[in-house]
């Protein structure tokens, strides 16, 4: 793919990721965590939305059963995003050269706009457009071990470890 041709692919998907992330966060009650769970997932490549939806072409998936799958992940990116950021873990102030989510508004703000995040990740994942219900299932048990105790959630723990947040040494992995 010329290089032209993949940035304006990069562009499309980018917008189209982010519109259908606002329209899944539409009805929600307006407020902190509303706004906070919007901010979060403004910016970025959605790279990794990308790759889901050329993956899902590559298979004869149609974008409208891939597009829930792709807002998903990009869900769950902002989701580790803003947990990554707070003062118990990378504690850090900016993101894509913004304050982060817990400096925008506050700590449990923060945490609970990420929770609602992944929450919301599984909430599309369910989303009868993507296909059967028992596809749905495998791709929510798939996604479930990749972000949990066994996945990014593992990652995580062990970078925790490795930056000696835990000094004390009342934090182990194994």
């Amino acid at each position: 793919m010329p290089e032209k041709t993949l940035r304006a692919e990069l562009e499309a998907v980018r917008e189209s990721v982010g519109a259908a992330l606002e329209a899944a966060m539409a009805d929600l009650p307006p407020g902190d965590l509303t706004d906070a769970m919007r901010y979060a997932c403004v910016g970025g490549k959605r790279l990794r939305a990308f790759l889901v939806l050329e993956s899902a072409r590559l298979h004869a998936v149609s974008p409208a059963a891939a597009m829930p799958v792709a807002a998903a992940i990009e869900a769950v990116h902002a989701y580790s995003l803003v947990h990554d950021d707070l003062p118990a873990m990378d504690d850090d102030d900016l993101r894509r050269g913004m304050p982060t989510v817990h400096v925008q508004w506050s700590v449990a703000i923060a945490v609970l706009a990420g929770d609602a995040l992944q929450s919301l990740a599984f909430e599309l994942l369910a989303d009868p457009a993507i296909g059967p219900p028992e596809a749905r299932l495998r791709l929510i048990a798939a996604f479930s071990r990749a972000v949990g105790a066994r996945g990014m959630c593992w990652g995580q723990a062990l970078d925790i470890a490795a930056t000696d947040l835990y000094e004390d040494g009342h934090y182990t992995l194994g």
